[in-house]
């Protein structure tokens, strides 16, 4: 398995992402008529033997992208349910493994207010890999991440030379769409991944009941509210969700953004394997 690209690839040479460009492989491509300036040394004489006209052997590209993961790292990923907080550290792990498979460079940059870390660096291969996943384990999500900010701030976002993965629910006051129009301008191909629980998708939640935002600095923070809870309440919730999620969508689709909204009560190997080679991201 390996994860696509449905634009021209300008990143390294050495990788196994093949592209439009003609390179210096052992696979052949196509023949083309010798132009002056040429490299002698590819003319194909048996050609040449039987229609008296110089043409070059072109051979296939193949080139190494940066696979850029920006984990959102916000209290609602998973200070209230570590279920979520393990799914998106799963799916983060699982996106930077097809990465380094396929001999990609790989960064995981974690998003914490209006700041990108990137504790572990540019990984190559599968020790760095495997070392950085053991500390990706111990990621605290906490407090607010502004996506907008924070993904603008990353320093190693490069032009026109891989995938960018967002990962968050995007229950956030931020412009996550700022966050993404940027990438687009960078050339990069984008896919967001939308996360949620049972209990945000479809919450059971009946009667007077205190709900704290899992962002908030104190109790006093007018996101906090004591509702009565009935079931025109729960239908409108369900609309408004569905009409959040269709927004998202929509944008992502005007874009030529990838877009999945999945469930943590989903195997994830359901999304990798199945989701995501509908939608294309991997082959």
């Amino acid at each position: 398995m390996s994860l696509n690209l449905k634009s021209s690839l300008a990143g390294y040479f050495g990788g196994k992402h093949l592209v439009r460009t003609y390179g210096q492989t052992v696979e052949f491509a196509d023949f083309r008529e010798y132009q002056l300036g040429d490299d002698i040394r590819r003319i194909d004489w048996n050609l040449f033997s039987r229609f008296e006209k110089y043409f070059l052997r072109l051979y296939t590209d193949e080139r190494q992208m940066q696979v850029q993961i920006f984990l959102d790292c916000s209290a609602s990923m998973g200070s209230e349910d570590p279920r979520k907080a393990a799914y998106a550290v799963a799916a983060t792990a699982a996106f930077g493994f097809l990465a380094v498979q396929n001999m990609d460079k790989l960064s995981i940059n974690l998003l914490k207010g209006d700041i990108s870390e990137n504790p572990f660096g540019t990984i190559v291969g599968k020790n760095s890999f495997f070392r950085a996943v053991g500390q990706l384990e111990e990621v605290v999500f906490d407090g607010e991440s502004d996506l907008e900010k924070a993904v603008k701030n990353c320093m190693d976002t490069g032009t026109n030379n891989g995938l960018s993965i967002i990962i968050s629910d995007f229950f956030t006051e931020s412009n996550w769409k700022s966050a993404v129009d940027y990438l687009l301008y960078k050339k990069r191909q984008v896919l967001l991944l939308q996360i949620m629980t049972p209990e945000e998708a479809d919450p059971t939640y009946d009667g007077r009941v205190n709900l704290l935002d899992a962002e908030a600095v104190d109790t006093s923070d007018t996101r906090n509210m004591k509702l009565r809870i009935t079931r025109g309440m729960q239908a409108a919730y369900a609309e408004a969700l569905r009409d959040f999620v269709e927004e998202i969508g929509s944008f992502c689709k005007k874009r030529g953004v990838n877009f999945l909204s999945v469930n943590t009560g989903d195997p994830i190997e359901r999304v990798l394997f199945g989701e995501l080679l509908k939608v294309g991201v991997m082959s």
